[in-house]
């Protein structure tokens, strides 16, 4: 048994459709793909979201060193501010800003402790 697509107007076999479709398998996967491609914005980063998310990834660096350094006096302290300071830019151009007040409490809490050695 044949049925006509509601799309391209082709008469096509049963096994073309699925099941209670009315638009053959090839027309829907067309029309979905278009759609979800338009869902997608395709751009390119700017020059200060290429360099921010540079730093945030060297802050994350340090931010991991840090505290396996810690025990050899201000070198870990001093890691952690720079982490704090070198990630903070990154979640500034992201507009983030549950993590930019995380970033200057880190930043500020070490300052603290560095000043209290």
């Amino acid at each position: 048994m044949d049925r006509v697509c509601n799309k391209c107007n082709k008469t096509k076999s049963e096994s073309k459709f699925r099941r209670n479709a009315r638009t053959c398998i090839k027309c829907e996967y067309r029309f979905r793909q278009r759609w979800l491609r338009s869902l997608v914005k395709d751009r390119r980063l700017s020059i200060e979201e290429r360099l921010s998310n540079r730093a945030g990834y060297m802050g994350a660096g340090f931010i991991m060193i840090s505290p396996y350094l810690l025990q050899y006096g201000k070198i870990g302290a001093i890691t952690y501010i720079i982490g704090g300071l070198l990630c903070t830019p990154q979640v500034w151009v992201a507009k983030q800003w549950n993590l930019v007040i995380v970033n200057l409490n880190v930043t500020l809490g070490y300052l603290i402790y560095l000043y209290n050695l």
